[in-house]
């Protein structure tokens, strides 16, 4: 029996050049003042994509101040010093501008400038002290330059506490964290790197992924992941290839946000629980490339315990219909599809050692998954133990 809830409050204006809407546009949030929030690394600077949006938004009688200290994984302490400047200055909403770590941190930024308190006091897992924001976030402004994460449609952000000798990193959001308003522009997205397109449409990838493997999943998910899969699989090596093919950059803009579409009507499963531990630990593990490393272990585990919804996914990838075949799909297909989709993005020889994962830290990773990102095994479709964890962790580090 379907039993759903669908809420989608955010306005998305999607294309080539549309972030030039930015400076005419009805729909901004209320308000004169507005912070923007990019990466420490200062690559907004030198594309001229602060200085774009900032021009934008003066035309709109908008003034700006930048936070710009985020990092790759970022930290829940800039969260609380960013949300400070925004009460000193009476900021009306927030701009995220960048990849899938600064729109998150956007959105805890927009929470904690209305509430009192440390960031980790909301937190609802681990040492987070279990509290609920009395009021609602900041309007969000979601600008991404990059095709992963999925944020600029979801609600969820990801932060690590920062100095934290328990290496949590914790997923959280509420309604008020969904963007007020995302601009989807691809030409943004031209300028990244062969690696980093592949790991963060590979995070795109698992997002849709988990999402129609999920107990909560529903019919809008299931139509969204799978059409998400389908584009992925035949269009991130063309853009891994060519960066400056903008038709496959549109079309991996438009996957990343249908994935991210996903995770607010469904949810990722425990897979992501894995990936936090891993990139908790070792902060400068890109988390399309965690998920990456362990997933052939992860979704091998399933498969063998005989989730059927795999060879779904695996028709997705693939060019033909089932009813052209004579046996069912399994969960091997899906497998093979990975394994060539991996090395057709060019990650097949990547390896946990690579970014100084132990394997004799591996018991302590899965306890991590299940202590800070536990809720998302009770929606993974076959039941896991920590020895099933334990065991998923050591066949991906060999």
């Amino acid at each position: 029996m379907l039993n759903f809830q669908y809420y989608m409050p955010t306005r998305m204006i999607f294309g080539p050049d549309t972030l030039d809407q930015l400076g005419d546009t009805p729909h901004l949030p209320k308000g004169s003042k507005a912070m923007i929030v990019i990466g420490e690394s200062g690559i907004m600077l030198t594309l001229g994509y602060l200085s774009r949006v900032q021009g934008l938004l003066s035309k709109q009688g908008v003034q700006t101040i930048v936070y710009d200290r985020i990092r790759p994984n970022p930290e829940s302490d800039f969260v609380d010093e960013a949300a400070a400047i925004c009460k000193e200055n009476d900021v009306d909403y927030v701009v995220g501008l960048g990849g899938g770590s600064t729109i998150d941190s956007a959105k805890s930024i927009a929470t904690m400038a209305t509430n009192l308190g440390k960031y980790w006091d909301y937190m609802q897992s681990g040492t987070g002290g279990g509290q609920t924001p009395e009021h609602d976030a900041l309007p969000i402004v979601a600008i991404p330059t990059t095709a992963g994460t999925g944020t600029e449609a979801d609600p969820w952000t990801v932060i690590t506490k920062s100095g934290s000798e328990s290496n949590e990193k914790i997923g959280w959001g509420n309604d008020s964290t969904f963007p007020y308003l995302s601009i989807v522009d691809p030409k943004l997205m031209l300028s990244v790197p062969p690696k980093q397109t592949a790991y963060t449409g590979m995070d795109a990838f698992f997002h849709a992924t988990e999402a129609y493997l999920a107990t909560c999943r529903q019919p809008a998910s299931d139509m969204l992941a799978l059409e998400a899969v389908h584009l992925i699989a035949h269009t991130l090596p063309e853009a891994v290839a060519d960066g400056d093919n903008l038709e496959a950059r549109t079309v991996m803009a438009w996957a990343c946000s249908a994935a991210g579409l996903c995770e607010s009507y469904s949810s990722c499963i425990s897979q992501h629980s894995l990936e936090h531990a891993l990139s908790a630990f070792h902060p400068k593990l890109p988390h399309g490339a965690g998920l990456v490393l362990i997933s052939r272990a992860y979704f091998g585990f399933l498969a063998a315990k005989g989730e059927e919804r795999l060879g779904d996914l695996a028709l997705a990838m693939g060019d033909t219909l089932q009813e052209n075949l004579e046996e069912e799909v399994s969960g091997v297909a899906f497998l093979d599809a990975l394994d060539k989709l991996i090395t057709d993005v060019g990650l097949a020889d990547e390896k946990l050692s690579d970014y100084g994962v132990k394997f004799d830290e591996i018991p302590a990773l899965a306890e991590n998954a299940l202590t800070t990102m536990g809720a998302l095994f009770e929606i993974t479709p076959v039941d896991m133990t920590i020895e099933d964890v334990i065991a998923i962790f050591e066949a991906a580090y060999e």
